[in-house]
């Protein structure tokens, strides 16, 4: 089927439901906040834990509560890591930042984004044939202004608060967007650089139907450069992969599905145009 690349429910990760989020390792878990993930990265009731993006405008609660239940009461993150910036993924950023004031990180290139310089280009709302997609001209492009807390990620690849997991350029869905990964345990959290939902359709979104899928269409300008980033994580053979959006993935029937995502991207993920 033109526009996904179809994966068997044995790819599900193993989850654990607890503080109203999704446990797929004992340090690493995601929740789901509308139309989009949010991640948790530490040791249950420790301190030194990480956020990774920030969801949409209203979620702060939904967030500090997990947070609170999942790590304890008053410990804030050692710092929030951004795959990028699109209104999904720092809806509730500055509420947070401000309860938190802990450092934003995020690539060099989401820095205009991100302090108040200037707006996201704009989604086209033809592609992808879904209510989700239709909707994409009524998105919020921004930009915030969370300059006070924001801070480039480190050029040598670490990531801060998250020892052992790297950082990787993973442009195209956004020109500075990036996936965060660990080698020793070969888990991927890839945030939008592919998905395992369709989000363009609104039925898939509710549904959450494990399928492979390149970047929203709507919000990706750059498809030679997503092409390449999708590429590049499926060369890193994960065993587990969080995304932006859509379930978590695991074993190698998500790796099968994710190679054919890589090798067939033209034909399955970039939009086709009259």
């Amino acid at each position: 089927m033109a526009g996904q690349i179809p994966v068997e429910d044995t790819a599900r990760a193993v989850e654990v439901e607890a503080e109203g989020a999704h446990w797929v390792a004992p340090t690493l878990g995601y929740q789901r906040l509308a139309l989009v993930n949010v991640v948790y990265w530490g040791e249950a009731g420790g301190a030194g834990w990480v956020l990774i993006d920030a969801g949409v405008m209203g979620s702060a609660r939904a967030i500090l509560s997990t947070a609170e239940a999942r790590f304890g009461s008053g410990v804030p993150p050692e710092a929030i890591i951004l795959t990028h910036g699109h209104f999904d993924h720092v809806g509730a950023l500055r509420d947070l930042a401000e309860v938190w004031n802990v450092p934003v990180y995020a690539h060099e290139r989401e820095r205009p984004f991100l302090d108040g310089t200037s707006p996201y280009p704009p989604p086209d709302p033809t592609v992808g044939g879904g209510l989700m997609a239709a909707s994409a001209r009524f998105y919020p492009r921004g930009p915030i202004d969370v300059s006070e807390w924001l801070r480039a990620l480190p050029r040598d690849g670490h990531v801060p608060g998250m020892p052992e997991w790297r950082w990787i350029a993973t442009p195209g869905h956004t020109r500075g967007h990036i996936s965060l990964w660990h080698e020793g345990k070969r888990t991927l959290i890839a945030g939008d650089a592919f998905i395992t939902t369709a989000q363009e359709s609104a039925y898939a979104v509710a549904t959450q139907r494990p399928e492979l899928h390149g970047p929203p269409m709507y919000f990706t300008p750059d498809w030679s450069s997503a092409e390449v980033s999708v590429q590049r994580l499926a060369a890193l053979e994960p065993e587990l992969v969080v995304t932006g959006h859509g379930r978590a993935l695991q074993g190698p029937e998500m790796r099968r599905a994710l190679h054919a995502l890589a090798r067939e991207f033209r034909q399955v993920a970039v939009p086709k145009r009259s």
